[in-house]
């Protein structure tokens, strides 16, 4: 048999060792043949979205290699159910078969380990999981796939939920079925957004397909400018203090004084925004010069003077999935003040473990959870100020990150063991021997945290004058800075380049 590495191209096969992140140079270079050849297309809109599903198709591939089988056959599952449901009188049945199907696969992909480990703690029993799939795959094909391993499925918590939300959609007639497989598998399956968000709903993206293709000179020096601050905000910030603090420090928590600890968290806080964040701008940056839009999803998350605002400006598309999907459908706060408690409390638990099958993602959901109920409950009691008050404002924002904050310390560090010499540190041993050599060791992380939290707290219309100011440039001034940027971005970044937190969810 011959090996489809042998006759392909060596960019063309899937490395796990060189996954294609839109922060690897191949990833570039591909993209801009791939506009070169994208510009025969856009007048064409059959022509320019099934171009752009191969693409899809294949970038997916670069970066998760086999996996690609299961997104496609994502496709074709929920692509045949949006149909059936639509046409059948008894719709109901369908829509609870084709998402069971959907959680089945993720449950299986995500959950295996941890219900193992449930299981084998509750009945003092050893039982092993094992993967099925690949039995099954090895017994009709005869492969030699490894049963006893299950890997996570890039993108697919992302893609399960968009596949979900459109068949939930379908039937609740809020919109109408996808005609053309290859639009739906278009919709699903988009590059951008595919691996980590923004989880977009059907009604939002679909009616996109048939438009013609629109792209403003404004609109195009935004992308840019996106796709700039989005690298930025991964490669500068995200990537040097995970490299050089935070792995560091919470790799071995007793290694390191109280006060390491209590500043990796807040290091920490200012990765995973500028981690998921930056995803998220280079995204829509992409989407945008392709002539889509696909919507915000952050909008100054620690500026929020209370948890409910959070989550209004934290990953937005899976808060209002959330919102619209599980606490809506269990009631919502129509039954009372007990039920709405209840529901928020499992909405955020279910919100917990969507991140991760752990009893910490379950503790960082709970935290959320309490505190959005003590909120509430807050607010019953408490009368609006008359004016507004910046001290009062500024307190709030405060105290607001610092709840975020704790949550995160169970979200990161990875066993509880590890979270218990975490407090441990910093409840006995939170001073250093000597303050000026500690000062002096981390100076660089200190200037990157410096620079990171003036620019997530930069009031709103500043960072709007930046962008409208980068926009209004002269072309020539847009590409002169942003050459500046990225020839910053690759002198100080590290040589290894750091997956996107998110795609491990």
């Amino acid at each position: 048999m011959i090996r489809l590495t042998s006759i392909t191209p060596e960019w063309m096969n899937f490395d796990a060792t060189h996954p294609m992140f839109f922060t690897s140079l191949l990833f570039w270079v591909f993209f801009v043949g791939f506009l070169g050849f994208y510009t025969l297309f856009v007048s064409r809109n059959k022509l320019r979205n099934g171009y752009l599903l191969i693409v899809s198709l294949f970038l997916y591939f670069k970066v998760a290699g086999g996996f690609l089988v299961l997104l496609l056959f994502s496709c074709l599952l929920n692509y045949a159910a949006g149909r059936w449901i639509a046409t059948s009188r008894k719709p109901q049945p369908i829509v609870i078969a084709a998402v069971s199907i959907n959680l089945l696969l993720l449950a299986f992909y995500k959950y295996s380990y941890f219900a193992t480990d449930c299981l084998n703690q509750l009945f003092a029993a050893q039982l092993k999981p094992v993967n099925w799939i690949n039995v099954a795959v090895n017994q009709i094909l005869g492969q030699q796939l490894d049963k006893d391993s299950i890997i996570l499925p890039i993108g697919i918590s992302f893609y399960t939920f968009q596949a979900i939300s459109y068949l939930a959609d379908v039937y609740k007639h809020r919109i109408k079925p996808v005609n053309n497989l290859a639009d739906f598998s278009f919709y699903l399956s988009f590059f951008p957004q595919l691996v980590a968000g923004p989880i977009v709903r059907a009604h939002q993206f679909v009616p996109q397909l048939y438009q013609k293709f629109r792209l403003s000179r404004n609109e195009f020096s935004y992308s840019v400018y996106l796709i700039v601050k989005g690298l930025f905000k991964k490669m500068m910030i995200a990537d040097f203090l995970a490299v050089n603090f935070v792995d560091r420090i919470f790799e071995a928590p007793l290694a390191h004084s109280g006060v390491e600890n209590l500043a990796a968290v807040y290091a920490y806080a200012l990765q995973i925004y500028c981690d998921f964040s930056g995803y998220t701008d280079i995204a829509i940056g992409l989407a945008l010069m392709l002539g889509f839009k696909i919507p915000v999803n952050f909008n100054q998350p620690y500026q929020a003077r209370c948890l409910t605002d959070f989550w209004r400006r934290w990953h937005i598309s899976l808060s209002f999935w959330l919102r619209d999907y599980l606490y809506i459908p269990l009631g919502g706060n129509r039954n009372g003040r007990f039920r709405m408690h209840l529901n928020l409390m499992i909405t955020m638990l279910l919100g917990g473990l969507w991140h991760g099958a752990n009893l910490r993602f379950l503790l960082w959901g709970a935290i959320h959870g309490i505190g959005l109920s003590l909120e509430k409950i807050i607010q019953q009691f408490q009368k609006p100020p008359k004016a507004r008050n910046w001290f009062r404002k500024a307190l709030s924002v405060f105290f607001t990150f610092q709840l975020i904050s704790l949550a995160w310390i169970f979200f990161r560090l990875e066993t509880m063991d590890k979270v218990r010499q975490f407090f441990y540190q910093v409840s006995q041993h939170f001073a250093t021997d000597n303050w000026v050599q500690m000062f002096s060791a981390y100076q660089h992380i200190e200037m990157v945290l410096l620079l990171g939290f003036m620019m997530i707290w930069l009031p709103i219309r500043w960072k709007e004058k930046i962008r409208g100011w980068f926009i209004s440039m002269p072309v020539p001034f847009q590409i002169l800075v942003s050459a500046l940027i990225l020839l910053g971005i690759t002198f100080i970044s590290q040589s290894a380049l750091q997956p996107f937190i998110y795609f491990q969810f």
